[in-house]
């Protein structure tokens, strides 16, 4: 398989247009969004990005259309009819005050590869198409990927009325709110028939390239990801007239489930867990009454699918008990479950051999984070190119890749998909 021969295009990618596209997508921000980019899915400053990358894909010559779960794909057709789609992409959609390459780098790299192709006037046998996915992110209503998982058919319509973000809004109701109609997700649905196969380019979110100084990523597994929601109840009281020995404080009780949860993780019998409070509400939320009540909204990353969800289990466990001997009750609810993935490894020597074939330093890693290829990998092989981050930062304003790098990483990206074309051609039972 590694020695598949690779058609490089006969120009690289050029580092000055990738910059300047992910300056066009930055701009796409929430009024008063001072710090990074605020773009949350299903909203209509998600569509303008959207926009913007259909505009660019159609001067590529691309046919380009959006499906009932808002993701927006841009074919170039192929010289054969009747074969199926390879395709390349990621999303659009942030998290808030992120940074401008999450998700955005592989968007861009897919346009940048489709200007490739149309101006060097490169012919391949399947169709390609380039996808810019809906509402990867799990920001604002819980789940993450959910473009991509309602086309590996994951999500149901019937799923998109329990989801509500922080204002009560559904994701139903948010997608209608921008044209979708939620009731007919199902006909966005990927099929083999259609589709053979996926790359995502992504920034890595770690600090293993920069590190290593290895440019090029393949990533051979991604973690799996656990949410919950904890939330603690105790007894809201006044601050002065409550004696310390006769409080039921749900945040102190939840200040050390923090902790705990921290500890969990640390564990040696957990390494390779990340465990994570990342939001924290408390109310009533004023500074002279004792919390009445907290919610914890927790993240449990593993490539060990096992691990994964004992943690989970510990976690609630001792919680209970620590909130026993606090005074205070506990509940959970399960908010979103994904089991780890491993990508296929045929798809990974042949970008792994297009590196080699470039001159392209690369190593082969797992990846810590979800992504919208995890989901596609249920339906079509999958495969992911990393590019390194700069401090290994992601989700803030800080983040930071090179677009010499991104550029680098979109090379080997649109020479791996040329050799997935003749590749499959020779050999469509890979997919």
């Amino acid at each position: 398989m590694s020695g598949t021969a690779v058609n490089v295009p006969v120009s690289r990618a050029d580092a000055a247009r990738v910059a300047a596209w992910l300056e066009d997508f930055a701009r796409l921000s929430e009024p008063g969004s001072s710090e990074g980019v605020t773009r949350l899915a299903y909203t209509a400053l998600e569509r303008k990005a959207h926009d913007v990358f259909a505009g660019a894909m159609r001067e590529f010559g691309c046919t380009v259309w959006t499906d009932q779960a808002g993701n927006t794909i841009a074919e170039r057709q192929g010289r054969e009819a009747g074969l199926p789609a390879l395709a390349t992409g990621s999303h659009l959609d942030t998290v808030p005050h992120a940074g401008r390459f999450d998700g955005i780098a592989g968007v861009v790299a897919a346009m940048e590869t489709a200007r490739i192709y149309s101006e060097n006037g490169i012919r391949h046998a399947h169709p390609m198409r380039f996808v810019a996915f809906a509402a990867e992110e799990g920001a604002r209503f819980g789940q993450a990927c959910t473009g991509s998982r309602i086309v590996s058919g994951l999500t149901r319509p019937d799923d998109l009325y329990g989801k509500r973000d922080a204002d009560g809004v559904s994701l139903a109701e948010a997608m209608r709110s921008i044209g979708l109609d939620p009731s007919a997700v199902a006909e966005a649905r990927w099929s083999p028939d259609e589709w053979a196969a996926f790359v995502e380019l992504h920034v890595e979110q770690g600090a293993v390239l920069e590190s290593s100084g290895v440019p090029v990523g393949v990533v051979d597994l991604i973690s799996g990801s656990t949410r919950m929601l904890l939330k603690v109840t105790g007894r809201a009281s006044h601050t002065g007239g409550t004696p310390m020995h006769l409080r039921a404080d749900a945040l102190a009780a939840a200040a050390e489930i923090v902790l705990l949860i921290e500890s969990i993780a640390g564990d040696f019998r957990h390494r390779g867990t990340r465990a994570t409070v990342g939001r924290l509400d408390a109310a009533p939320g004023s500074i002279t009454t004792i919390p009445g009540q907290v919610r914890l909204y927790v993240d449990i990353r593993d490539v060990d699918s096992d691990r994964q969800r004992a943690t989970a289990g510990e976690i609630i466990a001792r919680a209970e008990t620590l909130c026993a001997r606090r005074g205070v009750r506990l509940s959970s609810r399960l908010l979103a479950d994904t089991s780890p993935a491993v990508l296929p490894a045929w798809l990974r020597e042949v970008v792994a051999g297009t590196c080699a074939e470039l001159d392209v330093p690369h190593r082969i890693m797992p990846s810590g984070a979800s992504h919208d290829a995890q989901m596609i990998n249920n339906v079509i092989p999958s495969g992911m190119i990393f590019v390194p981050s700069r401090d290994g930062i992601s989700h803030s304003p800080e983040e930071w890749s090179s677009v010499d790098d991104l550029a680098t990483g979109i090379d080997v990206l649109a020479a791996s998909l040329l050799a997935l074309d003749r590749l499959l051609l020779d050999s469509p039972e890979l997919a």
